[in-house]
């Protein structure tokens, strides 16, 4: 084959190349950001049939022991995104309340235009009903210690790409990276297991107006990405 000709196709086939990642690129960043991401995976919550690997003393944090707690909307966009992660996990089968119950409070402070998406996006990473009865016979409670809560590079592109108004203003991503922990009681003995986990959520946060003026911001959670598949 002509040397020409040859080199020709190689470009052709470069740019092709270049072109097909672009739009990889383009779709993550027009349909991938703020939300979204696919949802959460599927439950993956069930009672093993051999007692917990781990048996340690109780742990000194954890739930309240008094139910389902308000996720507050002041403080700022990182404190509500630590704020709403932690909702996200915690909850104790002890108190009477139902995977329902915990989900309430974060669909209170859900964005109204995204509140049925956010819905399906927390059912996934709550105990399903059945789940909920077999964890209520171990005493079963879960938390989350956030570690770090970070804007993670991936949308810091996505903003500085976006068209002006496509994104809307005080719109935000925050990847959490954490312990989830669980405990409970095997028979007569407590027992705890925890897992590291990761996820982002995606929030918008407007100035909170009064008869006095701006005093801060007040915030709503918008989607939630996959469980341990956040941006980056």
């Amino acid at each position: 084959m002509d040397p020409a000709t040859l080199a020709d196709r190689r470009r052709r086939r470069l740019l092709i190349a270049t072109i097909a990642g672009g739009l990889v690129l383009l779709l993550l960043v027009g349909v991938g950001i703020y939300g979204l991401l696919r949802g959460p995976a599927p439950r993956t919550d069930s009672i093993p049939a051999d007692p917990p690997s781990s048996t340690v003393t109780v742990p000194t944090a954890g739930p309240s022991g008094e139910g389902p707690v308000a996720v507050p909307q002041a403080g700022g966009p990182e404190a509500f995104a630590r704020a709403a992660a932690s909702a996200l996990f915690t909850w104790d089968t002890t108190t009477g309340d139902g995977p329902m119950d915990y989900a309430q409070m974060l669909a209170d402070v859900a964005a109204e235009n995204e509140a049925d998406a956010l819905a399906g996006d927390v059912r996934a990473y709550l105990p399903s009903v059945e789940a909920w009865g077999q964890l209520r016979q171990y005493q079963t409670r879960q938390w989350l210690i956030v570690d770090t809560a970070v804007i993670p590079y991936a949308w810091e592109t996505a903003v500085a790409q976006a068209a002006p108004g496509q994104i809307p203003a005080g719109t935000v991503a925050y990847t959490i990276e954490g312990t989830r922990h669980r405990d409970g009681t095997w028979g007569t003995e407590p027992v705890e297991a925890s897992r590291t986990v990761s996820f982002t959520v995606f929030i918008v946060c407007t100035p909170a107006v009064t008869g006095r003026g701006v005093t801060g911001t007040t915030c709503e959670l918008l989607r939630l990405s996959q469980l341990d598949n956040p941006l980056r």
